[in-house]
């Protein structure tokens, strides 16, 4: 029987912006010996007290910018007697003394008020937001805290940068410099909960299970972590049946949030009213958008807040830097020299907190370090060739459209077909196709570059692949996908992968603990799914006619990979990738309120005809 037990480090390491600082090698000694902490309920426009801490050095040789992290999270570790590891997002900013502030946000362990995930602007009646909030928060902290030098910055990595993105929002004047990492942007569209409206249950239901329990008020006690009783996560949620099973079963009424979200099972006013995207215009901080190509949960987030802004505020200082990392993988003593069986030759986390990031705001909040401050408008890691790209734009402006078009016989070429055909496969929803070969309870956020062998073995997969390279391929930027189908149900999912596959003589990874073997590996690049009902509107599904012609269309987030010689490129379609992906019944229902008799096998059929070509479209370098 599952039950809950004690947070972990795992939890730590999950919802990564929970530890607000960066472990630094100083230790603790050494940051209680340079700084002084404070704690203070800060009072926001309408009352409301919000817990605050402040990290302020000792020697005090000029005054020093402020550096906040606003999270949900929790501003540990709590009393004045009580210091962290680290201070800020790398040892460096410790040892330039700068003044650190870390703030509870509303509703959160020690802050007063009432906790909304992710508030909507100008929220009630009170009219307070996460803008005003984190206004108020820098107009206390510059007009409270000794020697401040009246520059602000702002940063944060997930739930945090949803937070930091907010703040650019009407921003306080003090504010000059702000970095959203891995930001929160639009749970349906494309952060965390939902891909272009297909439902991520795994990730939903483990981070509501510790996070969206109701708390005591105020607390600084640690949230618990829930026990599947099993290994098997693809167990585990097959057995647990419709979504609708899974309050019942566990939650019981005590997560809110779930059953709130439930009961908005397309792109209404609710979900629209938590899209922070619209509102990050006339932005007057410099921003630093920073991302993983291989992010599980924010990919999305940070390209989009990259984008809005960079549409919505022409005029800003507004860059953004990609690079070959998971959630978080930047931050904290993680080199980004690997991921899993996939090396990318250097130090890359490394070079962005030293390189990148500390240059960034040293530039924006002491004058220093001016040429190195200086940051391309993109700059992003191209796997594959494993080195860092400097571009003036993103997508680079020099990038070109080209597409891959599903043949006949698995091939995937360059040419457009001929001749009529189709290829099809029997979905059926009691045996979706798994999204890893590997068991877990947890979104394995190792997905993200996995080797899809263990799908392409399976009828219920489509693979299409080209022959051996005889040059380099560079792709760039988002990848649109055209698929021309028929479904014999009245809903579908679609799940596109774009893969890298390497030589049969590749040399396996050193070390090489797990014994994998790179020969003919199938590296997942891109990959995404759109629940079919979607396909026209996601404020308006409408259902499948079962056996005619329909267009489903969808963009995979952004890439930048060099597909090498003696490589090939590879697509596989299939209409499920569980339990990442919750199952579509496959008959045009509410899938939230589901029962078992609506999930159905059906028949998918995938057109690869002159008139209408299945194809993705990518960007790629000259």
């Amino acid at each position: 029987m599952p039950r809950f037990a004690p947070a972990t480090l795992a939890l730590a390491l999950a919802l990564i912006a929970a530890a607000a600082t960066a472990a630094d090698a100083q230790g603790v000694d050494e940051i209680k010996a340079r700084y002084t902490k404070y704690e203070s309920m800060v009072r926001m426009r309408d009352g409301v007290r919000l817990h605050t801490t402040v990290y302020a050095p000792k020697d005090v040789a000029e005054r020093a910018p402020i550096l906040l992290s606003r999270t949900p999270y929790g501003a540990q570790p709590y009393g004045v007697d009580k210091y962290p590891a680290g201070l800020g997002p790398s040892p460096a900013f410790s040892r330039e003394g700068y003044i650190f502030a870390y703030q509870d946000v509303r509703g959160r362990w020690m802050s007063e008020g009432t906790f909304v995930n992710m508030r909507p602007e100008k929220d009630g009646a009170s009219k307070v937001d996460e803008s005003t909030d984190t206004y108020d928060a820098i107009d206390w902290l510059v007009k409270n805290v000794p020697a401040n030098n009246g520059r602000v910055g702002l940063y944060g990595i997930s739930y945090p940068g949803f937070y930091t993105a907010c703040g650019l929002i009407d921003a306080h004047p003090a504010l000059k410099a702000a970095s959203p990492q891995a930001p929160v942007t639009d749970w349906f569209m494309g952060d965390d909960w939902h891909h272009n409206g297909a439902f991520l249950v795994t990730h939903c239901f483990n981070f509501l299970s510790v996070f969206g329990h109701p708390r005591p008020e105020p607390t600084k006690n640690s949230e618990v972590k829930f026990d599947h009783g099993t290994p098997d996560g693809y167990d585990f949620f097959l057995r647990l049946g419709p979504l609708a099973n899974i309050d019942k079963t566990y939650f019981k009424g005590d997560v809110a949030f779930w059953n709130e979200l439930m009961t908005h099972g397309y792109y209404d006013s609710w979900w629209q009213a938590r899209n922070v995207r619209p509102h990050l215009k006339d932005v007057k901080p410099a921003v630093m958008t920073v991302g993983g190509w291989f992010d599980a949960e924010n990919l999305f987030g940070a390209l989009e807040c990259y984008r809005a802004i960079e549409d919505q505020s022409p005029g800003a200082s507004n860059v953004l830097v990609m690079g070959p990392w998971v959630h978080g993988g930047w931050s904290g003593k993680g080199d980004g020299a690997a991921l899993g069986p996939v090396a990318f030759n250097a130090k890359t986390a490394e070079f962005f907190r030293d390189s990148i990031q500390f240059p960034f705001f040293q530039k924006h909040l002491k004058g220093k370090d001016l040429a190195a401050g200086n940051l391309p408008e993109a700059f992003v890691f191209e796997t594959g060739t494993n080195v860092w790209r400097r571009y003036d734009a993103w997508p680079p402006k020099s990038a070109r459209s080209k597409a891959l078009y599903l043949r006949e016989g698995g091939e995937l070429s360059f040419q457009p077909p001929a001749a009529d055909g189709f290829d099809e496969y029997v979905s059926d929803p009691s045996r979706p196709v798994p999204y890893l070969s590997a068991t877990d309870t947890k979104m394995n956020v190792e997905y993200m570059i996995a080797d899809q062998r263990h799908a392409a073995r399976r009828t219920d997969v489509l693979t299409y692949q080209t022959p051996i390279l005889e040059e380099d391929f560079t792709v760039v930027g988002p990848v649109q996908v055209t698929l021309h189908v028929s479904t014999s149900g009245t809903d579908a999912d679609f799940v596109v992968k774009l893969i890298d596959v390497h030589p049969d003589d590749a040399p396996d990874p050193e070390p090489n603990p797990l014994h994998v073997r790179m020969g003919g590996y199938q590296q997942l690049v891109r990959g995404d799914v759109m629940r079919g009902k979607f396909r026209k509107s996601f404020e308006s599904p409408e259902p499948f006619i079962p056996g005619a012609p329909a267009a489903v269309a969808f963009t995979l987030p952004d890439t930048c990979h060099a597909f090498r010689r003696g490589h090939r490129v590879m697509i596989q379609v299939q209409s499920s990738w569980f339990p990442l992906i919750d199952r579509n019944p496959q008959t045009f229902v509410d899938i939230y309120s589901a029962k078992p008799a609506d999930f159905q096998k059906a028949t998918q059929r995938i057109d690869r005809s002159a008139a209408r070509s299945s194809r993705i479209e990518v960007l790629v370098t000259p």
